[in-house]
C-alpha cells in the first residue's frame, strides 16, 4: 500500500489556493532554511567564541531542543483547535513566530556583554529563541501539506527550495565567517527570519479542511503508523546530533578552513535537492518504510566514515549521504503524516517534530558534549549504532502502513 503526498482534486466548497501558491510556499521554505543553513554549522563556533566549553555548548543547544518539545506541540494543538478558520490563524502564528525569532537570534551576539556569566546569558537566549522559533518549520510543513491536498501540487518539489537555500546559505556563511568572524552568522540569520515573516504574510488564505475524527494531543497516537514513526525519526534524525553540534569544531581541529567546512555542509544538500525534485518515482516505489530503511543504512555508513577519518575526499563522499540520512527520512515521515486526519494535521506535525525529532536530538546533543570531549571523532560510532537500531523498526512501520487506508 502506498500513501500519496498530494491529490489532484480540491476539497469541494472550500476556498482553494491559486497557481501562485507553490511559489509562495517555496519562498517561505527558502527563507527559513537560509536561517538554518547559517546557524547549524556555525552557532557552536559562536558559542565557543564566547568561551563556552564543549559541555556548555552541548547544554545550550540541548536546552533549546528541550524548550521546543513543549512549545511546538502547544502551538500545533492550538492551530488544529481553531476549526474551519484555523489556516488563516495558523498563518498569523507563523508570521509572529518568525518576527520574534528575528529579534531573539541577535541575543546570542549581545546578551553575554550584559551579564556576568556568558554561559547563563546564552542559556536564557537559547530558551527565548527556542520558544518563538519552535513552530516555524512544523507549521510551515502542516500548511504546505494542507495546501497540497487542496491544490494537488508536489510537496517535495516545493520543499526542495528550502534545501537549495540551505546550501547557498551554508556556503555563504562559511565565506562570511572567514572574512568577518563567527558572529556575522547571527545577523544573516536575523535577516532570513525577517524574510520568513514576510513570506508568511504573503501566503494565501487556505480553507480549513475540518472534520476527520478525534482531536487533541493524544489523537494521533491512535494510528499505529504514527506510533512507529516516532522512534524511527528519533533514532535516524537523532543520529545527526553529534554532526550538527560538533562536526564544524571537529573539522576545524583537523585543519579545515571555514570556507571548506561551509562547502562540506552545503554539498550533501545538493543531492537532497535532487531527491526532492526528481526522486518521486523512487519515493513511490519504496514507500515510507523503505525510505526509512534506506536512511538508516545510509546513516550507518555515513557516521562510520566520519568516525574513522577527517581526510577531505572521504568527507566529501560521506556528505553526499545527507540526501538519504535526512532527506529520505523526511520524505518518509511526511508520507506518514499526510495520511493523518486533517483535524490532527498540525498536532501530528508538531508532535513528530518535538517527540520524534526534538526530544531525541536534545537528549543526544546533551550527551554528545562529554562524548565528543572524551572520544573526539570516534563518538560518531555511537551515531552509527543508533541507525543500526532503527533498521528492524522499519519492518514494524511497514506492517502498520499495510493496514492503513489511503487518505484522499
Amino acid at each position: 500500500m502506498k500513501l500519496r503526498l498530494t491529490t489532484p482534486r480540491a476539497t469541494p466548497g472550500l476556498a482553494t489556493p491559486g497557481p501562485a501558491t507553490p511559489g509562495r510556499f517555496a519562498l517561505l521554505f527558502a527563507a527559513q532554511f537560509a536561517a538554518v543553513g547559517v546557524l547549524m554549522p556555525f552557532l557552536p563556533v559562536v558559542l565557543a567564541g564566547h568561551g563556552l566549553t564543549p559541555g556548555e555548548i552541548a547544554a545550550v543547544l540541548a536546552t533549546g531542543s528541550a524548550v521546543r518539545l513543549l512549545a511546538a506541540p502547544a502551538v500545533g494543538r492550538g492551530a488544529d483547535g481553531l476549526g474551519a478558520k484555523g489556516w488563516g490563524d495558523a498563518r498569523a502564528i507563523l508570521l509572529l513566530a518568525a518576527a520574534l525569532a528575528t529579534l531573539t537570534i541577535t541575543g546570542f551576539a549581545w546578551a553575554p556583554s550584559l551579564a556576568g556569566s556568558s554561559y547563563a546569558a546564552l542559556l536564557v537566549v537559547a530558551v527565548l529563541h527556542a520558544m518563538v522559533s519552535a513552530p516555524v518549520v512544523p507549521l510551515s510543513d502542516a500548511l504546505c501539506l494542507g495546501a497540497s491536498r487542496q491544490a494537488g501540487f508536489d510537496y517535495g518539489r516545493v520543499r526542495s527550495a528550502g534545501s537549495a537555500s540551505y546550501i547557498l546559505a551554508a556556503i555563504a556563511a562559511g565565506a562570511a565567517v572567514q572574512q568577518a568572524g563567527p558572529q556575522v552568522v547571527l545577523w544573516l540569520a536575523a535577516g532570513a527570519f525577517a524574510l520568513t515573516a514576510l513570506a508568511a504574510r504573503g501566503l494565501p488564505a487556505l480553507a480549513g479542511e475540518g472534520g476527520g475524527g478525534r482531536t487533541g494531543f493524544t489523537a494521533p497516537f491512535a494510528d499505529p503508523a504514527f506510533r512507529w514513526l516516532l522512534p524511527l525519526s528519533a533514532l535516524i534524525q537523532g543520529s545527526h546530533a553529534l554532526y550538527y553540534g560538533f562536526a564544524t569544531l571537529h573539522w576545524q581541529a583537523a585543519g579545515l578552513s571555514a570556507s571548506v567546512i561551509g562547502l562540506l555542509w552545503g554539498e550533501g544538500v545538493v543531492v537532497e535537492v535532487a531527491l526532492f525534485l526528481w526522486g518521486r518515482p523512487l519515493v513511490e516505489r519504496l514507500g515510507p518504510a523503505g525510505l526509512a530503511a534506506l536512511a538508516a543504512a545510509a546513516g550507518l555508513l555515513r557516521w562510520t566514515v566520519l568516525a574513522e577519518t577527517t581526510w577531505l575526499p572521504a568527507l566529501a563522499v560521506a556528505q553526499l549521504l545527507h540526501a538519504l540520512t535526512f532527506g529520505a527520512m523526511h520524505l518518509g515521515a511526511m508520507r506518514v503524516l499526510v495520511g493523518m486526519p486533517p483535524a490532527q494535521a498540525a498536532t501530528a506535525q508538531t508532535l513528530h517534530s518535538s517527540l520524534g525529532v526534538g526530544l531525541a536530538s536534545g537528549l543526544l546533543t546533551l550527551g554528545c558534549g562529554p562524548l565528543y570531549a572524551a572520544y573526539g571523532g570516534g563518538a560518531f560510532w555511537a551515531m552509527a549504532g543508533l541507525c543500526a537500531l532503527a533498521l528492524p523498526l522499519t519492518l514494524r512501520l511497514r506492517g502498520a502502513l499495510r493496514h492503513r487506508p489511503v487518505r484522499q
